[in-house]
């Protein structure tokens, strides 16, 4: 027996019917091989097709460029703009279960606040006993007896100095000068907590040799921890006082054969074996 259906008599402005039957039409609504507008209005009455604002959704690409603009504007301070990035992810992106779990959870972090009490442990030189999670999963406890907030290449890190030195000198046993100056996301802390002690004001630091070739030894620009800008004929020499190894290997990384580090033969010899080992991974 045939479905009984119902009249609805709409009156709309001049074109309207022309621009329903080309929704329809791009949907594939159609009665026999004509665009049906009574159908595109019967699926969106039913909920089976989503139309206009409510029909925006989020590609991958734009998933992942948002996920990262987010990132970047937590780390900037602006936490409450990342809020915001995060809640059109949630609320217009096509998101599998894990993903939305995390930004649910990231939501509620507490990030904002550990800086706010990062920020005033240095102001009032309060030691604090600090709990992270690495990027490997491992809960970790420090010590800090000095800290920085620190500006490496796209994001703010927490630079502290901190007694636990054990898994840094296992790691590198070559560079127990900084093996007590560790760099934290502000993302992974779990937990802040003042402790009675002194406060150390500075971290420990090691004196590096740079030396700068070709265009480079012109367009060099001094960076903080510079202590000495000469130049030996066509090489201008830099002398630097590191903080975290770790990132001045990056920045010599980018200028390849135009930058060299000198000294100390610790740090040389620990770029060297980065190199060594990018030429296996290339077979040269």
């Amino acid at each position: 027996m045939a479905r009984k259906k119902e009249t609805l008599t709409l009156s709309v402005p001049p074109g309207t019917k022309e621009r329903l039957e080309e929704i329809a039409r791009r949907f594939g609504i159609v009665w026999g091989k004509s665009p049906s507008p009574s159908g595109l209005v019967a699926a969106i009455a039913q909920e089976e097709l989503q139309v206009g604002r409510e029909a925006f959704t989020l590609s991958e690409k734009q998933v992942k460029a948002l996920r990262q603009a987010a990132k970047l504007l937590v780390d900037a301070g602006q936490i409450e703009s990342s809020e915001i990035v995060n809640t059109l992810l949630l609320d217009q992106g096509d998101l599998e279960a894990p993903l939305r779990q995390a930004l649910l959870q990231q939501q509620t972090q507490r990030i904002q606040a550990w800086r706010d009490r990062v920020d005033e442990a240095i102001a009032n030189r309060q030691p604090f006993r600090l709990k992270y999670l690495n990027s490997q999963g491992q809960n970790l406890e420090f010590t800090v007896r000095y800290a920085e907030v620190i500006f490496y290449e796209k994001r703010f890190y927490l630079q502290i100095w901190c007694e636990e030195t054990a898994d840094a000198l296992q790691e590198n046993p070559d560079l127990a000068e900084v093996a007590h100056n560790r760099c934290l996301r502000f993302d992974r802390i779990k937990d802040i907590q003042p402790i009675p002690g002194v406060w150390r004001g500075e971290f420990d630091r090691i004196k590096v040799y740079l030396q700068f070739r070709g265009w480079l030894a012109n367009a060099y620009e001094p960076k903080p921890g510079d202590i000495e800008n000469v130049f030996l004929e066509d090489v201008r020499q830099v002398v630097r006082l590191v903080v975290n190894p770790f990132w001045l290997i990056r920045e010599v990384s980018r200028y390849w054969e135009d930058c060299e580090i000198v000294a100390p033969k610790s740090l040389r010899d620990r770029f060297k074996k980065k190199l060594q080992a990018l030429c296996d991974r290339y077979d040269l």
